[in-house]
């Protein structure tokens, strides 16, 4: 529950629990620091970006993911300026489209940024809202800090910095915008957890339009705010019931006027993610595999100044999902402050909150340094719950971020305030704890270029209204999708066949897998792409590659970089006849075999 400011000479409290509520406290004035400290956040956040904004041709590390994000950037863009539902599309796996409202469409970054998206493209916009995603965390955090629980605002400008760049918001923040865009996260805490009790129905009103923007940001975030607010507010009832007796009236009142604006809101999206075309059940991935080992709480992640990227790839999941790794300093001092600062009811919520969640994260069963020891973890116990069967175990950890960041402001603000009259030491140790994580640019992979025959417009000479461009080889799995990343660089300009995203296995079989279901042509030649091998080709492969071509609508297919001797090429002359050459690549007329 949220915190009043602190008093001069003890720490602050939820409100004293034998005096009526205070008055609510005017707003803080705004100081030139504030203006700081944010510039300071957007700096570091462009700062990370840097490799990407200096080298085009280059993508983040996870690739894949980031050709995802910038199509659903476009293809927000496309519907704002097109006046399309945002909610499906059929640019993507043709013919069928995809349930853009069950994948990570994250609309409540594309809608805003579509003004960047028209002007610049996908990929100024990926940068961009990896910027906000980051910086605007950050920021959300240090006004939360510097409003309700702090009074100086150094302490305030560390833990903003902690929740906003730790090493697990920096690695989510190079793959996955819907986890790394956190800035609402504070917003509707401060709603749901405001110390004063007038204006319920303003602040329930607010929620309910926080929680319904936070849905078109990202879900599973939304999901691990819920579990860590009531693990929170269940801890801080323990630890102070007097206030807790007073203020949950309030809040439930709040809750409930939240969850009505908020249902209403979201009841036709919801219904569109759960039941309507392309929804799904399950996720096509074990996700109870994506668990952290319990050691990498106290190791470097690979961007920070400190890190081993060996090292880190051994103890997690994979790049993108190192979620804890908080170094061997941060946690040492956060079980000081907590020994230190233990009296207090938000101490002790937090540390509950914040063990809790790492102990989640370590999945059905612990690992120790990569081995499984086969003691249970408290996971097990959630596996199989709705909704908590969709979220990654390894992601719990982000919780841990926001209570490190709270837990050392709340100590940097004592510190400040004379309550410890060594503070040099302290310094020092919260410079030992931080400095080994300061990020480093996020790691950048080259890309191949779009065709030039698909970003000049020569393929609209072969694809009239109605039917399909299909990028060779075909990809329907999770895997880098050119049909994605040619059609999120052009805007939209062509629908595929195919593409990275979540759908059901078929019509009647609604399991989830990645991508549309393969078709024989598409798999063939996947093989020969895999194998380097052109696979046997007769009339029967043939009479198939046509029926799949007019399953895609398809009247042209194009190779990007293509030689004669590639397996590939040689595997559609032997299915459709000789292609032709074009600017960046080969192309295949088909419109004769299609109709």
């Amino acid at each position: 529950m949220a915190v009043g400011r602190a008093e001069t000479d003890q720490p602050a409290r939820l409100t004293a629990p034998e005096q009526p509520a205070p008055a609510p406290a005017p707003a803080p004035r705004r100081r030139p620091v504030d203006a700081l400290v944010v510039a300071g956040y957007l700096a570091l956040a462009v700062l990370l970006t840097s490799d990407q904004w200096r080298r085009p041709e280059r993508l983040f590390h996870q690739a894949g993911d980031q050709i995802l994000f910038e199509w659903m950037l476009a293809r927000a863009a496309r519907a704002v300026t097109g006046g399309e539902n945002p909610l499906h599309s059929a640019a993507l796996n043709a013919p069928d489209g995809v349930n853009l409202m069950a994948n990570t469409s994250v609309l409540g970054l594309g809608v805003p940024l579509t003004p960047v998206t028209v002007a610049f493209g996908s990929q100024a916009a990926f940068l961009v809202a990896v910027t906000i995603s980051l910086a605007g965390t950050a920021t959300a955090w240090y006004a939360l800090l510097a409003r309700r629980l702090v009074r100086s605002r150094a302490a305030a400008a560390v833990g903003g910095l902690v929740c906003g760049f730790a090493p697990g918001m920096v690695a989510q923040a190079g793959a996955h915008l819907h986890m790394a865009a956190q800035f609402l996260v504070p917003v509707i805490l401060a709603l749901v957890f405001r110390p004063a009790t007038d204006r319920v129905r303003r602040d329930g009103v607010l929620l309910g339009l926080a929680v319904a923007y936070q849905v078109f940001l990202g879900e599973e975030v939304l999901v691990f705010l819920a579990l860590a607010a009531g693990v929170f507010a269940g801890a801080y009832a323990l630890a102070d019931r007097a206030a807790a007796r007073r203020l949950a009236p309030v809040v439930a009142r709040r809750l409930g006027i939240g969850a009505l604006v908020a249902g209403v809101l979201l009841a036709y999206p919801l219904w569109s993610q759960f039941a309507g075309p392309g929804h799904y059940r399950g996720m096509p991935f074990h996700t109870g595999g994506y668990r952290l080992d319990l050691v990498s709480f106290v190791a470097s992640a690979r961007q920070t100044v400190a890190g081993d990227a060996h090292r880190a790839g051994l103890l997690s999941p994979n790049p993108t999902e190192q979620n804890s790794f908080f170094g061997p300093f941060l946690p040492l001092l956060a079980l000081l402050v907590v020994v230190w600062l233990w009296r207090r009811p938000l101490v002790r919520a937090l540390a509950a909150c914040g063990l809790l969640f790492a102990a989640l994260s370590l999945g059905a069963s612990v690992v120790v340094n990569r081995d499984d020891t086969g003691l249970p973890g408290p996971y097990r116990l959630l596996a199989g719950a709705p909704l908590l069967d969709l979220v990654v175990p390894a992601r719990f950890a982000l919780v841990c971020v926001p209570v490190l960041g709270v837990l050392l402001a709340l100590a940097v603000d004592r510190v400040r305030h004379g309550a410890v009259r060594a503070w040099a030491p302290w310094a020092g140790a919260v410079a030992a704890a931080l400095l080994p994580l300061t990020p480093t640019p996020i790691r950048t992979v080259p890309v191949a270029p779009v065709p030039a025959v698909v970003s000049g417009g020569g393929w609209q000479a072969y694809v009239p209204q109605g039917r399909t461009l299909v990028p060779v080889p075909p990809v329907t799995g999770a895997a880098v999708s050119p049909a994605m990343f040619w059609s999120a660089r052009t805007a939209l300009a062509f629908d595929a066949p195919g593409g990275y995203f979540i759908g059901p296995r078929s019509a009647d079989e609604p399991a989830a897998r990645w991508g549309a279901p393969d078709r024989p042509t598409s798999l063939l030649l996947r093989r020969a792409a895999e194998t380097g091998q052109v696979p046997p080709v007769g009339d029967a492969e043939r009479r198939q590659a046509v029926a799949d071509l007019r399953h895609w609508r398809a009247a042209a297919l194009v190779q990007a970089d293509s030689t004669p001797a590639d397996p590939v090429r040689a595997t559609l002359d032997a299915l459709l006849g000789p292609g032709r050459d074009v600017p960046g690549g080969h192309l295949w007329d088909v419109r004769a075999l299609t109709g």
